[in-house]
């Protein structure tokens, strides 16, 4: 019986001895701040001259995509209201133009012309066809000769709510 007790005794000793050894951590001890330090919400960013080179190469490849006449763009979809190569086109796709304004003046017209002596009008700019639908049953009353078509569009104003 003795022989137990004191092997328990000395069990209890030696964990004693483990749990005294560990440090006492106070929380404020651990996110202790340094305030002589001067460099503090500073953000230093290294990176090596090939992943410069990469994303640089990225930003070029993505920037050419979709460029057409100096201007940059997404695939997306207008409506062409008038397309023609009559000797008089230009003067009828202005005219065209003119009063689709003077109708919808909060959307954007653009005159277009393709090789061999085409002159079209296109509006709006829709990243979907589903979006393009939704103007078209206006503008189809008016303009009968409408119809949507896929084309290179502005990159839409993200700052509008």
């Amino acid at each position: 019986m003795k022989g137990k007790y004191s092997l328990t005794c000395f069990f209890l000793c030696i964990t004693a001895g483990f749990l005294s050894a560990q440090p006492v951590a106070r929380t404020s001890d651990l996110f202790n701040r340094d305030d002589h330090n001067n460099r503090m919400g500073e953000l230093v960013i290294n990176q090596g001259l090939p992943l410069d080179t990469i994303i640089s190469r990225h930003i070029l490849a993505n920037k050419n995509l979709f460029r057409v006449n100096n201007h940059y763009g997404m695939e997306g979809f207008r409506i062409q209201i008038y397309a023609s190569n009559n000797r008089n086109a230009r003067e009828e796709s202005n005219k065209t133009r003119a009063e689709f304004m003077s109708k919808f003046p909060d959307i954007v017209s653009y005159p277009l012309y393709a090789e061999p002596g085409y002159f079209k009008v296109r509006v709006g700019d829709f990243r979907t066809r589903t979006e393009a639908m939704k103007l078209f049953q206006l503008i189809s009353k008016d303009f009968k000769d409408a119809y949507i078509v896929p084309d290179i569009i502005n990159f839409p104003d993200l700052n509008i709510k």
